[in-house]
């Protein structure tokens, strides 16, 4: 059904899918690559923020850190009083803006003076330095994780976020340091602390802003949400919970990965964070938190899927554009080419007469409707010559056919010549390779007892060929006839066959005289193929015979004539070149021996049968390929010697 279309129609298919998938790779590939560039670009702000954001942190977190280690230095190598420490503890936390509260915790009886727990705690309230015992029954610091944790682990460390109710009674974290009293063996004392308010990390946190909705959140070591833009989630929650409400492994991965201290840049795809969004995470050291900043996908490619719906648009108004200049410039080349085509179609019916449109252009199209009119013009020209021509072929063809009807006239073509003749029998066949040739035989009775019998060839085809032929033979009848020996019919011929021969033609020619009274065959040989001798026991052996010249070619040659005597039953198979010289389609020859074999085959048949068969194994073996050369086949065979004889 394509290949019946016009070419208008495939000419804009060809434009409209070509340009559409050039412009669907280019847009294509510009979107990954302008997606890509924007995910490295907002990986590395982000990377950025969160860097910035710990720096940050990370200072305020490091000069806290400093206040309770110097305090602990100091418990451990100084000495004071009661009055003299809580004055130290208060200075220590009114001089220090970034710490909310400190606090030196005991081991009972830790402290000088006091029988059992000692805790003294100094802490911020609206611009006031408050004090607290936390020794008292309802808080029970001996089992806070601020106090047991760096006693066990016997280093300092920060506790998990928590609400420290009947101490600060706020959200906070505390850095504890553990000190001992120095001595023969190292004896734990208590710890000294400094709480960090997450009012103010919450506050630096909420500051960070990516994109549009993006947001940071912070998770303590266990994953605890610290801080995070869902109020319901801090404190309440964990990643690892989130995860398993939402059966989000890849959440559950990613928040390993943040309480190990790793940093990375990931996809979430789960319904934890409402929609897809990209995540870049990394940890505080001095704390073992974990900051993220988040921000959703959508806005990530906001300017990117702009610029290619944009870029889409402007690419269908330009492949619409092509589309329209293909039409105009597919009409124009075709507009003349179906005109061309109706006049086509006329033309062909006969009609050369018809009207060719007008050439509009000097381009390919007016250069085929030039081309197209010359081609009538010289088309009628043309059928005028070959309607003459024609003619003429059929009056040469029909003098022709005149010629062939009057050629083998001249033959003896009725078989058997001589039916009262009992002593002998011959039949002879040709083939001519034109309309009219110039091969030839013949046989006639010179007297009663002497049958003249002759095959020539003539060199050349066509008519000159038939003409020389028939002069030639007229020749050899008129000489033969005068009873003289076939070597001397031959020389006279020549004679008169190369007087005047300026074409230059002659002739093969072989002849020969049979008694048919005692078999004597008197023959003589003019450059003719050698016949075969044919005996009763079906031997085929080429007749032995002087090397003769052709006739008609030089003045002054004498011919030889020889003689054989044929037994009952012998026989000549004569022949011309074109025998031996058929030719099949893949350029073999027949050739002479392949005659003998042919010969011997028939061995037993008739001189007709024999004669006819080969013809039709020399047909059968050209299959077809066209002959150069007539193929003319003579036999003669000797039966009984004439009664009288007896």
């Amino acid at each position: 059904m394509f290949r019946n279309r016009g070419i208008a129609f495939k000419l804009i298919l060809f434009f409209l899918l070509s340009s559409g998938v050039i412009f669907s790779a280019v847009s294509g590939y510009n979107y990954w690559f302008s997606r890509k560039t924007i995910e490295r670009n907002v990986e590395d702000n982000a990377r950025s923020i969160v860097l910035s954001t710990i720096n940050r942190i990370e200072a305020v977190i490091r000069s806290v850190q400093k206040v309770p280690e110097n305090l602990a230095c100091f418990m451990e190598h100084g000495s004071c009083d009661k009055e003299e420490l809580l004055l130290l503890l208060r200075k220590v936390v009114e001089n220090n803006s970034e710490i909310y509260g400190g606090a030196i915790a005991f081991e009972p009886r830790g402290f000088d003076g006091e029988p059992v727990a000692f805790a003294p705690y100094f802490y911020k309230s609206k611009g006031e330095i408050l004090f607290s015992d936390l020794a008292s029954e309802s808080y029970q610091y001996f089992y806070w994780d601020w106090y047991q944790i760096p006693k066990e682990l016997d280093r300092p460390d920060w506790s998990e976020p928590y609400y420290d109710e009947g101490g600060g009674n706020i959200l906070m974290a505390t850095y504890s340091v553990p000190f001992y009293k120095k001595g023969e063996k190292r004896l734990f004392r208590g710890v000294v602390t400094a709480d960090l308010s997450l009012e103010w990390l919450q506050e630096v946190v909420a500051s960070i802003r990516v994109l549009q909705t993006g947001y940071g959140f912070l998770v303590s070591k266990n994953g605890m949400f610290v801080t995070h833009p869902l109020k319901e989630l801090i404190m309440n929650a964990t990643l690892f919970g989130l995860a398993e409400r939402e059966g989000d492994d890849n959440l559950r991965k990613i928040g390993r990965r943040m309480i190990r201290g790793e940093s990375g840049f990931v996809s979430l795809k789960g319904a934890a964070f409402g929609k897809p969004c990209r995540m870049y995470y990394a940890p505080i050291p001095s704390c073992g938190w974990s900051l993220a900043v988040v921000f959703p996908e959508d806005e990530l490619m906001a300017d990117v899927s702009q610029l290619n719906r944009t870029v889409i648009i402007l690419g269908i108004a330009g492949i619409a554009l092509l589309v329209i200049a293909v039409v105009y410039i597919a009409r124009s080349i075709t507009r003349p080419l179906r005109e061309m085509a109706r006049a086509t179609g006329a033309i062909a019916t006969g009609n050369l007469d018809v009207e060719l449109p007008r050439s509009r252009s000097g381009d390919e199209t007016g250069e085929l409707l030039d081309a197209f009119r010359y081609m009538k013009e010289s088309l009628k020209d043309y059928i005028r010559k070959l309607t003459e021509t024609i003619a003429s072929k059929e009056r040469i063809e029909s003098e022709l056919k005149i010629a062939h009807d009057i050629q083998m006239s001249i033959l003896p073509k009725i078989f058997p010549p001589f039916p009262d003749r009992k002593e002998f029998d011959i039949y002879a066949i040709i083939e001519p390779a034109r309309e009219v040739g110039g091969d030839f035989y013949d046989f006639f009775f010179i007297d009663e007892e002497n049958l003249f019998f002759i095959i020539g060839d003539v060199s050349g085809k066509g008519i000159p060929a038939s003409l020389f032929m028939a002069v030639a033979k007229t020749l050899i009848k008129a000489t033969a006839m005068k009873g003289i020996a076939p070597g001397e019919i031959l020389t006279e011929v020549n004679r008169e066959l190369s007087q005047g021969n300026d074409s230059c033609m002659f002739a093969t020619i072989f002849c020969g005289i049979l008694n048919t009274r005692t078999g004597l065959v008197l023959y003589s040989n003019g450059g003719h193929n050698p016949p075969f001798l044919l005996g009763r026991n079906n031997e085929v052996t080429p007749l032995k015979m002087g090397k003769g010249v052709v006739v008609g070619a030089w003045e002054g040659l004498a011919y030889q004539t020889e003689q054989i005597r044929l037994k009952p039953g012998d026989g000549l198979y004569l022949y011309t070149d074109g025998v031996p010289e058929a030719i099949n389609e893949q350029g073999e020859f027949f050739s002479a021996e392949q005659l003998r074999r042919k010969i011997g085959e028939f061995h037993g048949a008739s001189i007709q049968e024999m004669t006819v068969g080969i013809m039709k194994e020399i047909l059968s073996f050209s299959h077809g390929a066209p002959q150069s050369d007539d193929i003319t086949m003579m036999m003669i065979r000797f039966i009984e010697k004439s009664k009288s004889l007896s």
